[in-house]
């Protein structure tokens, strides 16, 4: 397979995993062993077009957070929201900074942590699913400090392959009390300060190797792809989450993690 239809398939998976609960991390990581792709290259290519499908989420949202840019100086309701945002990001900042390498040479190398992943958190979307507590919130833009940071303290799980980062974000605010769509909505917000603070620390991390050959190229491939999946999926999550909840991503991922354990230790 030519590695501009690998960078084409990686985006896709991207784009349609990054907002809905199943972990983008983790299809990436095992499509990238699927199609037999090698190399700490791709590693970083994985996490750098997460970028691509966030921009969605600024192309969708923009005039909200615009009105919310221009209202930073005079209106205290944008500087709440920010400042919502902004305390449910710095876990990700503390946690991601000590524990970066860690999480690039060790637990992205093993398929099996990323397939017990993505079963235990497709049983807690079960349950949680089933047996969540009354909402309390169903505002993504007016939600208290302490929701926001511990939404933010759960997210942090993600940076375990296979965890999911949306999900993390959505399970741990309807544990605090948000309503599913809300805390979809708020895990798309807390979604661009934080995967671009990774692209940026990546980016430099690994400024020389995306230097060499086509390395650019196909990150852009990756890149566009995923922006233009992930516009897709945007649109339609909100709604899907409203109405049939979160137990056909726990099932799904569920599925996925079987049939990869089942590749690992059968192949």
């Amino acid at each position: 397979m030519s590695d501009l239809l690998a960078a084409i398939i990686l985006g896709i998976v991207e784009g349609l995993t990054e907002f809905i609960p199943v972990s983008s991390t983790g299809h990436l990581l095992l499509a990238k062993l699927a199609l037999g792709l090698q190399g700490q290259t791709w590693n970083d290519f994985i996490v750098l077009i997460q970028l691509g499908a966030i921009l969605g989420v600024v192309a969708l949202y923009f005039r909200r957070l615009w009105k919310v840019l221009i209202g930073l100086p005079t209106q205290p309701e944008a500087r709440r929201f920010t400042l919502s945002v902004l305390v449910a990001f710095a876990p990700a900042v503390v946690f991601g900074f000590l524990l970066y390498d860690f999480i690039k040479t060790v637990l992205f190398e093993s398929p099996q942590v990323i397939c017990w992943s993505l079963i235990i958190g497709g049983v807690v979307l079960l349950a949680i699913d089933r047996w969540s507590p009354a909402p309390k919130q169903h505002d993504a833009m007016t939600l208290p400090l302490l929701t926001s940071l511990g939404i933010g303290l759960v997210q942090c799980l993600a940076m375990i392959p296979g965890v999911s980062r949306s999900g993390a974000t959505i399970v741990g605010g309807v544990l605090l009390g948000v309503d599913k769509r809300a805390a979809a909505e708020f895990s798309f917000f807390l979604a661009i300060p934080t995967m671009v603070g990774a692209f940026a620390k990546d980016f430099w991390e690994s400024r020389e190797s995306l230097m060499q050959g086509d390395n650019l190229g196909l990150l852009a491939v990756g890149f566009v792809v995923s922006f233009l999946s992930g516009l897709v999926v945007v649109k339609v999550l909100l709604d899907f989450v409203s109405k049939r909840g979160l137990a056909p991503f726990g099932w799904w991922r569920i599925l996925v993690g079987a049939v990869g354990l089942g590749w690992i230790y059968l192949a």
